[in-house]
């Protein structure tokens, strides 16, 4: 089910019948063929919930009798999360419906499946669902923390309390909203098992949102919504009324839907941004691939960007991922027209990209191959590379006249002057083929992990500057080879240490990168330098440009994505630019 997370739902189908206005939401890939012994999160976050178990066509739950990590082992095994980090006992995750399918269950905790464990048999039970038992798994490949916590979101500027106190107490409420959702079990006769609440609202304040058509003659509507975001429902209405609302991991994906199929666009907004708190939480990029899906179907342009920003930036680990050959040809596409993609260099992003074509086969057709291959930024690959590309390129043959135009193009950029190319009418100094992306190979880069010092200077306070140095080429292009720059990289910790080296420092932690040589004679070269702060040596969680030489950062506040306890590598990254 958490691979699923994100990808929720598909349409919102129309019906009128009498003064009644009825709306079907499904969820968008949900498995029609459930399988016995499937299990299930429910009621939680992201990997938290009440375990339920699927059998004999219906959901249930398990007791908690004789819980322990072995057992809470084997659920998060069978929903392929890495590890279990507690049992919930006693916690309330919403109303549970359904039988209790298992009691006394035994696990070794090595099994795959929580149904091969030891029980007396399904539905033998002393237990009430007061006693249903929780777990908590570990998320893939990070420590990133998954609080529930909420986040208050308020828009009231200067609306009245009495709204809230309107909507809280119902009175003089002239417009229902019926809630339903479908509990995934079936009835004796064999009807799906529904269960629902009923909302009490006032048409004057939902008519500024018509896609609720609470207009002359409609007396409410029915609003069938999934099981886990049925709780969440009627915070939403209260949101309409008071345009506040505390919104949680757990409930972001539900009003972040709602609000965009009914029309709220400024709780769509923000509670669009919220979802880049747990995209690094993820390594399998499942859930940052779908939610990507999602934005593009909801048609939300913010979102849609920050998941492409945070796949770009940690593209190297994307190629390596499970949901590396589920990216569609749309999404690869896009990240390929991105200047802050993230590589070693753009060899490797040919490599990569070739590899994707090649796993996907005939499924690919050759025309959009060719799309795909010309965005790549031939004239930045290494010329050792371009010399040897006929050989090592698992498509060269196929896509012969391409690639010999554009590693003729790339040829010319690394052995003309630029000045004589400038002369050519086929040079454009705007074309991204003579722009460098964000690369992390060697000479243009370099990093430094904070207090682990490669250079240490002791000044009179006792405090220390992490220091080192690079060299790179003036230019990418390997005309310039031997005209070479040496850079100091700093990272400043306090204001003293900033005064000693006779730099201005508006924040802390500082960085900086100076050139070392004089850059006069290259004026027409301009240095786009960036800084990257790696969390915890997983993910990139920030990319800042330097201004001068300096590089600053305002508080964890202002990172683009979290990282706990602030473990930063720093890398520095050179990018030379024609201009």
């Amino acid at each position: 089910m958490h691979r699923n997370l994100f990808t929720l739902w598909l349409l919102l189908l129309l019906h009128v019948s009498g003064c009644a206005m009825k709306f079907n939401l499904f969820d968008r890939k949900r498995n029609p063929s459930l399988q016995e012994g499937d299990v299930r999160l429910f009621g939680g976050g992201v990997a938290d919930g009440r375990v339920e178990i699927y059998h004999d066509g219906k959901w249930g739950t398990v007791c908690d009798d004789d819980w322990d990590m072995a057992e809470a082992q084997v659920v998060c095994r069978q929903l392929r999360f890495p590890g279990v980090k507690s049992v919930e006992t006693g916690k309330d995750y919403g109303k549970a419906s359904g039988p209790i399918w298992l009691d006394d269950l035994k696990c070794q905790g090595t099994e795959n499946y929580l149904s091969t464990c030891s029980f007396t048999s399904w539905g033998a039970t002393d237990c009430s669902h007061k006693e249903d038992v929780g777990v908590i798994c570990e998320q893939s490949g990070s420590n990133v923390s998954s609080s529930d916590s909420p986040y208050s979101l308020d828009h009231s500027i200067s609306l009245s309390d009495e709204r809230a106190q309107l909507f809280d107490s119902a009175n003089s409420c002239d417009f229902s909203i019926s809630v339903r959702s479908v509990t995934g079990n079936t009835q004796e006769d064999g009807t799906p098992e529904v269960f629902g609440l009923t909302i009490c609202t006032h048409k004057l304040i939902l008519s500024q949102f018509p896609l609720f058509n609470a207009s002359e003659g409609i007396t409410g509507i029915t609003v069938d919504v999934s099981q886990t975001c049925q709780p969440h429902f009627s915070s939403f209405i209260r949101y309409i009324y008071t345009h506040k609302v505390d919104v949680t991991f757990s409930s972001v994906q539900c009003l972040h839907w709602l609000a965009y199929k009914f029309g709220v666009m400024q709780l769509q907004e923000d509670t669009a941004r919220l979802f880049t708190k747990i995209l690094p939480e993820d390594a399998s990029f499942h859930t940052q691939v779908s939610l990507y899906e999602y934005a593009v179907e909801t048609e939300d342009f913010v979102l849609q960007e920050n998941c492409i920003q945070y796949l770009a930036w940690n593209y190297q680990n994307l190629t390596t991922s499970p949901a590396w050959t589920r990216l569609s040809i749309e999404l690869l596409g896009s990240l390929l027209l991105r200047s802050d993609l993230v590589v070693p260099d753009e060899y490797f992003l040919l490599q990569t990209v070739e590899s994707w074509i090649t796993e996907k086969g005939n499924l690919i057709s050759l025309e959009t191959q060719a799309e795909l291959l010309s965005r790549i930024r031939f004239s930045m690959i290494p010329a050792k590379a371009l010399y040897n590309l006929e050989s090592n390129s698992s498509l060269y043959s196929t896509h012969r006249n391409m690639y010999r135009e554009k590693v003729l193009k790339a040829f010319q950029f690394n052995v003309l002057l630029l000045s004589n190319l400038m002369s050519n009418p086929k040079f454009d100094r705007e074309d991204d083929d003579y722009r460098t992306r964000i690369y992390t190979a060697e000479p243009w880069s370099t990093a430094l992990t904070h207090l682990q010092n490669r250079k240490v200077y002791r000044n009179q306070y006792d405090s220390t500057i992490t220091t080192t140095w690079l060299s790179t080429p003036v230019h990418n292009s390997l005309i310039f080879k031997s005209n070479t720059i040496r850079w100091e990289a700093n990272v400043f910790k306090y204001q003293h240490e900033c005064s000693n080296r006779g730099v201005r420092c508006e924040s802390f932690p500082s960085a900086r990168l100076a050139p070392q040589n004089r850059l006069t004679e290259w004026s027409n070269i301009l240095f786009r330098n960036r800084l990257l702060l790696m969390c915890q040596g997983k993910y990139i969680c920030q990319v800042q440009d330097f201004k001068n030489t300096m590089a600053t950062l305002n508080g964890t506040h202002f990172l683009t994505y979290p990282c706990p306890d602030d473990q930063y590598v720093y890398h520095f990254v050179v990018r030379p630019e024609y201009v």
